[in-house]
């Protein structure tokens, strides 16, 4: 533990300084994601968000990679690394329970971003008997939990807390800055890490580098010169941290957990005894004025086997829909009377998203067709299972084939956050741009194309076409050929050149016959075929 004994007289302060214990748990985003995964501690891991390294691991780090890195720069460093895209919402969800446990031992916690939390220090400094009575025993609530390397800083105010959280000597978990002594633990450290690049480039310019040059310049220029925000930066780094610590109010918790003992092996007997369950986990969210849109649903096993999956729902998910998605998730393809491969010894239903009741309101007058669709959409589906009504969406890739998805009555659409490997808002080079042809063929159809010569019309390599279309067959039967009116190509699509077995190269062409049909062709391995036709 590190205790900063020296004193240095600060300016006459505006308001009282809250004295604040900032806990920071190093490298959260990776923890969260090492423990969702399932992977081991040691493994060089990387976070990648919009193509950047956002966070990695202590193995990651010792080979080079940093934050801002670019992917491709990463693994060049490190050739083992494994990376996994950034998560935010895992990260708030990982240390939900870290909070919780935390609140149990002192409350009063203000969640700053996950990983790190403030909490007001009178509280704990007068249960515990001093400030690190209290460090210490947050830092045993946390090995409690199975977080190691946590850090805990107490200073006047937030800001020198979680730098004092930050900056600890190697070897302590903890350290104190004593009472008015936060401006001169903050002068030494480097002005960046209070500003934005942009402001700390021309801070730099100007001479000032740490905290304690800035805090030098005199108050009133500050404000003139950097504005609201540049004189908040001002009071931070001279250690006149105004802001309380504002206590989180824990949100309401409408999870439902059944234990079975003994454990159940057949499906029909655990949605039987889940059935009550199901009906107050709906009537508790009824009371909140919410409704449910999405869920979680957990399943362990008594062979130790873990099955989470989250369900949605086109509007809201009554006790009957809770049911159901329990059943398709136990039930994986089998009859609902079959027997299940391990015993089940707990479920937990989650609520994931919900929304308030208002925005689900009927209409004056009823929602009509609306209504009635749904309900027997649903009550197919009940019957045939998750599978068994699909809808038809719009999803990624660049041939028009490869965009027609099916997906479960219910789920999420591409581009809404589901998770699909030919998304939508992915980027497609070569992908047919402008509107669509009304008809799309789910299987190639054979065209014929000629030029003038009687010759079959194709492109050689260096992209350019041996004789330009005059005759056009749309069932590819010399005997249905007609003329061109207007044509224009070719446009060259390559798919996974880097890979031989599944590589894949053609060339789009946009034709018009004589009888005014319009067509999107394509010329690939020399033979021509229909993609599409414009209606």
């Amino acid at each position: 533990m590190t205790v900063s004994t020296a004193h240095h007289p600060t300016a006459p302060t505006r308001t009282a300084l809250t004295r604040t214990i900032v806990l920071w748990c190093p490298d959260w985003p990776v923890t969260a994601a090492i423990q969702a995964a399932g992977i081991a501690a040691d493994t060089p891991l990387a976070l990648i968000d919009k193509g950047l390294v956002f966070a990695c691991s202590l193995p990651a780090r010792r080979d080079g990679v940093k934050r801002g890195l670019k992917l491709r720069e990463a693994q060049y460093r490190c050739t083992d690394l494994v990376t996994l895209p950034y998560d935010p919402v895992q990260d708030a969800r990982a240390f939900e329970p870290v909070i919780t446990r935390i609140e149990e031992t002192t409350p009063g916690v203000q969640l700053i971003r996950p990983g790190t939390c403030a909490i007001r220090a009178r509280g704990p400094n007068r249960y515990y008997g001093g400030e690190e009575q209290a460090a210490t025993a947050l830092i045993r609530c946390l090995d409690e939990l199975g977080i190691d390397g946590a850090r805990i800083g107490i200073a006047d105010g937030p800001f020198a807390a979680e730098q004092a959280a930050r900056n600890t000597a190697p070897g302590d978990a903890v350290r104190i800055v004593p009472t008015g002594a936060s401006p001169r633990f903050l002068s030494p450290l480097p002005v960046g890490i209070l500003v934005d690049d942009k402001l700390a480039t021309l801070l730099h310019r100007l001479g000032v580098h740490t905290l304690g040059d800035f805090a030098a310049l005199d108050a009133l220029d500050v404000h003139r010169r950097f504005g609201a925000a540049g004189a908040h930066a001002f009071e931070l780094a001279s250690g006149l941290d105004s802001r309380s610590v504002v206590a989180r109010i824990p949100p309401q918790l409408f999870d439902v957990a059944i234990d079975f003992e003994p454990a159940l092996d057949r499906t029909d007997q655990v949605t039987f005894a889940i059935r009550a369950s199901a009906d107050r986990f709906i009537d508790a969210l009824t009371e909140a004025r919410l409704v449910c849109t999405a869920i979680v649903v957990e399943v362990r096993t008594e062979s130790g086997q873990v099955s989470e999956r989250t369900w949605l729902h086109p509007r809201w998910f009554s006790a009957t829909d809770v049911v159901d998605r329990v059943r398709w998730q136990l039930q994986g393809g089998q009859a609902i009377d079959s027997g299940l491969s391990a015993g089940v010894t707990r479920l937990r239903i989650s609520p994931d998203r919900v929304d308030s009741t208002a925005n689900h309101e009927q209409g004056l007058w009823g929602s009509g067709p609306d209504e009635r669709i749904h309900h027997g959409l649903t009550r197919v589906q009940s019957m045939l299972g998750h599978e068994g009504v699909l809808t038809a969406v719009i999803g990624g890739g660049r041939m028009l084939a490869d965009r027609q998805l099916l997906v479960p009555w219910g789920d999420r659409p591409p581009g809404d956050g589901a998770v699909l490997t030919r998304a939508r808002s992915q980027p497609w080079p070569g992908s047919l741009p402008g509107v669509a042809p009304a008809t799309v063929f789910a299987t190639p159809h054979p065209v014929t194309v000629l030029g003038a010569g009687g010759d079959p019309v194709d492109v050689d390599d260096r992209g350019l076409l041996t004789d330009e279309p005059e005759r056009f067959s749309p069932t590819g039967v010399p005997g249905d050929l007609c003329g061109v009116e207007a044509w224009v190509g070719p446009w060259p699509v390559t798919e996974r050149w880097w890979d031989p077995e599944r590589a894949r190269a053609l060339f789009r062409f946009q034709l018009v016959d004589e009888a005014g049909n319009a067509w999107l062709l394509a010329l690939e391995d020399h033979r021509w075929w229909a993609e599409g036709s414009y209606d």
